[in-house]
């Protein structure tokens, strides 16, 4: 199938992009001590000169002190690194590119693949790493303030230094989303609560926070998922009306585009239905998602840490899925990780030089 649909543009806001291609958020951890270096801005750089519509940075942490888990994820804040993302958005804005960095704070998750500590104190909603596991205390509402202000900041920053967009990171079982689970919130003051609607008030002062930061125009993107790392097959939302509760307070905050992840994209979200999370989204609240989720890959990613490689897969039922307009955008990981010119080589028909993903990509900025 002809992969026009992919290439259409697309324009919302701040972002006016020439096609549908969006480059997932992946963490690489090659920015020592924080700090984005002249490669890393090279390995944007080259996805932007090989037609991404819009790329999103890995995640790049805010201003708090256990805001990582990895000393060589970015941050985003200090001049040294807001330094190196100037260049980073230079570098993508030179080849032709739109980009937007990704704001993270991951919480209670720790990273097994280090040894590495953060500083304390942690923040977590009720001091549990996952359900029933504590190891921490609870934040305060002191602490609660300061990094929903640190999300502003760094929102702000991003502005400063021309980035076209921000997207915060609200899924896989880090900060944000620890509030949304109620098997990791336990609070029983205004930031907890029995319901989902009542648990999405931290992630909906984060996007305000943000919007106050970054004005009316500057799109603001909110990545999403039903999964967690610390558990694959856990649900936040069981029912459409569910899902409704919990994205309308995001969407009234200030969120413009909804970002869904699922492990494979083509999953329905609900029985009795064959839309994906991304399609029920947009459903339920009109605004534009993007879909994502082993896109042009026969396997899944968590796999790949395992070592596990997977091949080019075909795009037609993505394709007839955007075609339908059941959402707006597609990001694509590992095979735009593996290979820089993955989505020229789609648009020109080239599938036959697409590559393989393996592990060995992930150690190294091709």
């Amino acid at each position: 199938m002809a992969a026009d649909a992919l290439f259409r543009p697309f324009t919302h806001k701040s972002l006016k992009l020439k096609n549908r291609i969006v480059m997932a958020p992946m963490t690489r951890s090659f920015s020592p001590g924080g700090v984005p270096t002249p490669e890393v801005a090279a390995y944007y750089r080259r996805r932007a000169e090989a037609d991404v519509g819009l790329i999103l940075s890995e995640g790049t942490v805010v201003a708090r002190p256990s805001a990582k888990n990895d000393p060589n994820v970015p941050d985003f804040h200090g001049e040294q690194a807001l330094a190196g993302w100037k260049r980073v958005i230079d570098e993508v804005h030179a080849a032709g590119g739109v980009m937007a960095p990704q704001l993270w704070h991951v919480g209670s998750a720790r990273n097994p693949l280090t040894t590495w500590v953060a500083p304390p104190p942690v923040d977590s909603p009720s001091g549990f790493s996952s359900p029933g596991k504590k190891f921490t205390e609870p934040m305060t509402e002191e602490a609660i303030a300061d990094t929903i202000a640190a999300f502003g900041r760094a929102a702000a920053d991003a502005r400063r230094l021309g980035f076209d967009a921000v997207e915060l990171h609200g899924a896989h079982g880090y900060l944000i989303d620890q509030f949304f689970w109620e098997g990791t919130n336990q609070r029983t003051d205004a930031f907890g609560g029995a319901t989902l609607a009542e648990r999405s008030r931290f992630a909906a002062e984060v996007v305000k926070s943000v919007r106050a930061a970054v004005g009316p125009e500057m799109a603001v993107i909110l990545r999403l998922s039903q999964w967690k790392q610390q558990d694959f097959k856990v649900r936040l939302a069981s029912t459409p009306k569910e899902m409704e509760a919990w994205l309308t307070p995001l969407v009234e905050a200030g969120t413009d585009i909804l970002h869904c992840s699922q492990r494979r994209f083509w999953e329905p979200e609900f029985e009795g239905s064959e839309l994906n999370f991304a399609g029920w989204a947009k459903k339920l609240t009109g605004k534009p998602t993007i879909t994502v989720g082993s896109v042009g890959l026969t396997g899944e990613f968590i796999a790949s840490f395992g070592g596990e490689s997977s091949k080019p897969a075909s795009l037609d039922n993505l394709l007839h899925r955007l075609e339908r307009e059941e959402f707006d955008l597609v990001a694509v990981g590992r095979a735009l990780l593996a290979d820089a010119q993955w989505a020229r080589k789609v648009r020109e028909g080239r599938n036959h030089e697409l590559y393989d993903f393996k592990k060995e990509a992930l150690a190294s900025l091709a």
